[in-house]
């Protein structure tokens, strides 16, 4: 099993959903996940420790498995089959492990409120998971600075534009 934190849930501008990218603790692999705008706005709202109004679906789980005796204590991203990653809930009850099935963007929001580890299965994270390419971005002194190849394309085109005739059109 391979510790993630969550790195950072981004918006796509194609569809509703969101992409929650889970990031490796112990190197600069990537894990990116879609889900829902629902659970990415309870990742979202529990992370910037903006507390609800009334509890969420995840704050309710949290308080059943709580009043059930049970503690969760981890969650684990176990598989991805067809397209769909799946996920278990681990939870202790009375000292015996139980395995909950759940979808990853359910089990993510629930880590969070609980602020137990987010586990990704070796598989899963050697199959999947994506690294930046070095040669887009790099880092220099802490800040990212782009390739200079990426941007001579760009850089040509502004130098061939004739500038001159756009004063011409205000008169």
């Amino acid at each position: 099993m391979i510790e993630v934190v969550i790195d950072s849930i981004r918006v796509s501008l194609m569809s509703q959903y969101r992409i929650v990218i889970l990031k490796d603790t112990t190197s600069d692999r990537y894990l990116p996940i879609w889900i829902g705008p629902c659970e990415a706005d309870a990742i979202t709202i529990e992370l910037q420790e903006m507390p609800p109004q009334r509890p969420l679906t995840h704050d309710l789980l949290k308080s059943m498995i709580r009043e059930l005796g049970g503690k969760v204590v981890h969650i684990l991203i176990n598989d991805l089959r067809h397209d769909v990653y799946y996920a278990r809930i681990v939870i202790d009850v009375a000292g015996r492990q139980i395995e909950v099935d759940s979808r990853p963007s359910d089990a993510v929001a629930l880590a969070v409120r609980a602020k137990v580890p987010i586990f990704v299965s070796d598989l899963v994270m050697e199959r999947h998971s994506i690294e930046p390419e070095e040669d887009v971005e790099r880092t220099i002194n802490g800040t990212k600075e782009m390739d200079d190849d990426r941007l001579s394309a760009f850089s040509d085109f502004v130098n061939s534009l004739d500038l001159d005739d756009l004063d011409d059109e205000d008169e």
